[in-house]
């Protein structure tokens, strides 16, 4: 059968980016308790489109994933990347995944037992590896001393979702609990969202294991939300600005900045 997508394509256009979006997947995870948890992963997969080539075969995003199936940690994450690259003759490949995770609360504040976390994996190879890990951290807070513009819904004050590049190997829950040490060090201060970012990234910046981050703090106010964010170092065009609610809502942010680190966490 003939290769349509294959063929050469006159128009000399390069596409950034062609691929298949919010992929359902069961994907396994390994937690810092050496235990694993079965969840339900949504995935975005990406390649680049040289002007030469007519189009990508689709289908074979599904067949990577499916080659990688009951393995997905991020020893395997560069694996999936570099398989998308050479299957689809690629000069880069991204791999985004949101997924819920689920261990013992961050912070004094929390409910006894455990606490659901929503991640999410901005992978992207190039000439170079690159990968943000990025985590939302429910703040319950009870309404005394809170600021007055300020309203508990459900009894969840708002949240925490800190982005990072990590320099050395680090759990989720190892992240979880410094967002949790810069919540409950502010519990003595007035509840603003200013307040908090400032907290949150203070801990962050003292733990030295990060060569880049960002803290996105919102509350949930009556009518309305709040925010506020931090990013160190600042970056002049961070792909998080230009999706930052968008992030905060768990939708993925497009790829950007390629620069090799040693591989995180495991999942």
């Amino acid at each position: 059968m003939k290769d349509i997508q294959s063929l050469h394509d006159s128009r000399r256009i390069d596409i950034r980016k062609v691929g298949v979006k919010s992929v359902t997947y069961p994907i396994i995870v390994l937690d810092k308790a050496c235990t694993t948890q079965s969840t339900l992963a949504r995935m975005n997969m990406y390649v680049n489109l040289p002007h030469h080539f007519k189009g990508t075969h689709m289908s074979r995003f599904i067949e990577i994933l499916n080659r990688f199936h009951g393995r997905f940690n991020l020893k395997m994450f560069r694996s999936i990347l570099e398989e998308m690259k050479n299957r689809l003759d690629a000069e880069a490949a991204h791999l985004e995944m949101a997924f819920p995770y689920f261990c013992t609360a961050g912070t004094m504040q929390s409910a006894p037992g455990m606490e659901r976390y929503d991640c999410r994996l901005h992978g992207s190879l190039a000439s170079d590896f690159d990968l943000v890990v990025e985590v939302e951290v429910p703040v319950r807070l009870s309404s005394q001393g809170c600021h007055e513009n300020t309203a508990d819904i459900a009894g969840v004050w708002g949240d925490v979702t800190v982005a990072v590049r990590m320099k050395h190997f680090l759990w989720i829950e190892d992240l979880i609990a410094l967002v949790g040490q810069g919540v409950d060090s502010q519990m003595a201060q007035t509840r603003t969202v200013e307040s908090m970012c400032r907290c949150v990234s203070a801990v962050l910046q003292r733990t030295d294991s990060f060569q880049w981050y960002k803290v996105v703090v919102k509350n949930r106010t009556t009518g309305y939300s709040t925010f506020a964010s931090y990013e160190w170092p600042e970056q002049t065009l961070s792909r998080f600005d230009a999706v930052e609610e968008t992030c905060c809502r768990g939708e993925f942010s497009p790829a950007g900045f390629f620069c090799p680190h040693t591989l995180p966490i495991n999942l």
